[in-house]
């Protein structure tokens, strides 16, 4: 069906118009025209005194609505995930496993496997968070599965996850360039993160290529004056973007500021999000604003994509246009999807989220639909 989506404003991605509509076919975007200039044949959708904008893309969730994925293994599971994000105003995500045995790796990609097989929607792909990371800033990671990579295994990985295994984060320092090149060059974005690395490592593995670092400030080697670590790498490096979670309790709104100034458009937000779960190998506590082990040692958000685009702009000051950036077209910018996703622009997914001046979300339309 041929539909014209009509909105108080368009965000397009780029610039916010006014007195336009977005003309959808076959759950793709076909153009953004002036609201007199509809074309006869595309049924008209008014969505009232609303901003109409790109949906999100979250690169960094764990679980959601009661399920975490790495306890459960099931397509159930990120069913339930795929609705939490939903709920937030997200359409795209990337399930993501923390630091375990190669095996439960695996048969994590198995799994989300089926799940696209089955007909499962939102799906980017998989996140292998660890286990090639550096014990010192471990987090909440499992230390007894932390290792140093051979290359036979990432070969490995590789193989085993061929279009799904879409991203990892590492250690730079803990591992052989030849593994990192490997990665990289089957497509797999690598991450810096966890990590203890000195300036000169972290900097080091940037040059290498390493396009990314993830949760900046969380589990890595600070800014110091003398030791200006990972965080100063990331800073002085302008080609690397990071990933930040914007809840106040992972990293304080002023270190949320202060980076974006610094960093610009390289900057974007994730949700980190867990479920609270008390089997398995990683145990999360709910507390209401966060989730941590049962020891405290902080676990996971309890964010949406949505929570953190207003706390963008509420707490930290960002300008709406770019918080939206932030949590659309920047982190499908990373994966090389932003000509289908994080943008309406002729050719790109019907993906949308529809929000009042409140920033409150109305609806998420997917493909077209809603």
């Amino acid at each position: 069906m041929a539909t014209a989506f009509i909105a108080r404003e368009i965000f397009t991605g780029q610039e916010i118009q006014t007195g336009k509509a977005v003309l959808v076919k076959d759950g793709k975007v076909k153009g953004i025209v002036p609201d007199n200039e509809i074309p006869a044949d595309y049924r008209q959708r008014d969505l009232d005194a609303y901003l109409l904008a790109p949906a999100f893309v979250d690169l960094q969730i764990y679980g959601g609505n009661g399920k975490l994925f790495s306890a459960e293994l099931t397509t159930e599971a990120l069913d339930a995930t795929y609705e939490y994000c939903l709920q937030g105003g997200c359409t795209q995500f990337q399930i993501t496993l923390a630091t375990n045995s190669i095996d439960k790796f695996i048969r994590g990609l198995e799994v989300a496997r089926d799940y696209r097989a089955g007909g499962g929607k939102g799906l980017l792909g998989v996140h292998l968070e660890g286990p090639y990371i550096n014990p010192v800033k471990k987090g909440a990671h499992i230390e007894k599965f932390i290792k140093k990579p051979s290359l036979e295994e990432v070969q490995h990985l590789v193989q085993k996850g061929k279009d799904l295994f879409r991203m990892m984060t590492l250690a730079p320092e803990q591992c052989d360039p030849v593994c990192i090149d490997l990665l990289q060059q089957h497509g797999i974005i690598v991450s810096a993160g966890h990590s203890n690395a000195t300036y000169d490592e972290a900097i080091d593995g940037f040059y290498r290529g390493i396009p990314a670092a993830t949760h900046l400030f969380n589990a890595m080697s600070p800014l110091q004056s003398r030791q200006p670590g990972m965080v100063g790498a990331i800073y002085d490096n302008n080609d690397v973007l990071a990933s930040i979670v914007c809840d106040g309790i992972h990293v304080d709104y002023a270190s949320v500021r202060v980076s974006k100034k610094i960093m610009g458009d390289r900057l974007f937000f994730i949700t980190d999000a867990v479920a609270e779960v008390q089997y398995g190998e990683y145990i999360h506590v709910d507390k209401g604003d966060r989730y941590t082990l049962p020891d405290g040692t902080l676990s996971g958000s309890a964010l949406t994509m949505l929570q953190a685009v207003r706390n963008g702009v509420e707490k930290v000051g960002i300008p709406l246009p770019e918080a939206l950036r932030m949590a659309s077209f920047h982190p499908a910018r990373l994966m090389g999807l932003h000509n289908k996703f994080g943008s309406i622009r002729t050719g790109a997914q019907a993906d949308f989220v529809v929000l009042d001046e409140q920033l409150n979300l109305q609806k998420v339309i997917v493909e077209g639909e809603d």
